[in-house]
């Protein structure tokens, strides 16, 4: 049994803990927490997947004004009529439109993923494959998620973490 406050060793008997001399009420003395691998970074991976998503969030609306004020109004600002400037203010809409909700995806998987929600882990998984090609950054958050998340007893690890808690 461990103190629930330092985390020192202490016997079922003692009243009074060693190490922080805090007193032990009924149930006040727990078992130590067992370390595992999902478990001791699957809050790392959340807090950089919201990171992550930041960024592809500032891209992405960088590109929507970009689409919307350059693009736009590029033959009102001077430039020859064989410049498509309809085509570039589509182009850069929509792939400005397609990283915003990747990042608005990358959000949601990580806040899953501190909240311990079931469903995060799958949807982490995917995106962690999607950002693969995202050099470099992407793509060592992409190798550092699939390390975490899924080996062969992840997924027994993170359901764990999900029932823990719940509790």
């Amino acid at each position: 049994m461990f103190c629930d406050k330092c985390g020192a060793p202490a016997q079922t008997d003692q009243r009074f803990c060693g190490r922080c001399g805090k007193e032990f009420a009924a149930g006040a003395v727990v078992p130590f927490p067992r370390h595992t691998r999902v478990g001791d970074h699957i809050r790392m991976v959340g807090i950089l997947w919201l990171a992550f998503s930041a960024l592809n969030g500032l891209v992405g609306v960088g590109l929507l004004i970009l689409a919307n004020v350059i693009f736009a109004h590029l033959h009102e600002m001077g430039a020859p009529p064989d410049v498509p400037a309809g085509f570039l203010h589509s182009l850069f809409g929509t792939i400005g439109t397609l990283i915003l909700l990747k990042a608005a995806a990358g959000f949601v998987a990580g806040w899953g993923l501190l909240q311990r929600e079931s469903w995060a882990r799958m949807l982490t998984i995917i995106l962690a494959f999607i950002a693969l090609l995202h050099i470099p950054f992407g793509t060592a958050l992409g190798i550092y998620t699939l390390w975490v998340l899924l080996p062969a007893g992840a997924d027994a690890e993170y359901t764990e973490q999900v029932r823990n808690a719940a509790a």
